[in-house]
């Protein structure tokens, strides 16, 4: 119910995805955070959170949010644990293909999650670690997905 409330203003292809890999994976989770305010960006970037006042997370031109933070549950608790992430980043990778959704992972900025094959969890894990070799200082956001291509 939490997490349904948190799609509220969200893009309905991302809506739909974020509903379709909860059903593909093992890795229960939550949407922590949907459509944000600027005030909210703001207090995010000067917090170290968010480096941007540009974010998918804020109302776009067709008046949606385009991002989504989803953050694994274990026995009811948020947890923010990359080995936690990883299946949730494969599930979402198997919906985006499934309903044509082209997305961006905040684990791997440079390329769309959509282009990942096959898209295990383990394959996810190599690519973020790719990331950082390519991007030493880059931000690494586990739980961040965003419609479009990077």
């Amino acid at each position: 119910k939490t997490s349904l409330g948190q799609l509220i203003g969200v893009h309905p292809d991302l809506v739909q995805v974020v509903k379709r890999a909860i059903e593909l994976t093992s890795q229960d989770f939550g949407v922590h955070e949907g459509l944000r305010t600027l005030e909210t960006q703001r207090e995010y970037v000067k917090r170290g959170v968010s480096r941007t006042l540009n974010s998918r997370h804020l109302k776009q031109m067709d008046g949606y949010g385009h991002a989504v933070d989803l953050v694994p549950y274990i026995n009811g608790v948020l947890r923010w644990e990359w080995p936690l992430i990883y299946p949730i980043a494969s599930a979402m990778h198997k919906a985006a293909a499934e309903l044509h959704v082209v997305l961006t992972w905040g684990g791997v900025w440079d390329r769309s999650l959509n282009s990942f094959w096959p898209g295990s969890a383990d394959e996810m894990k190599a690519a973020v670690r790719a990331y950082g070799e390519r991007h030493p200082h880059g931000l690494r956001d586990g739980p961040h997905y965003q419609l479009g291509a990077p």
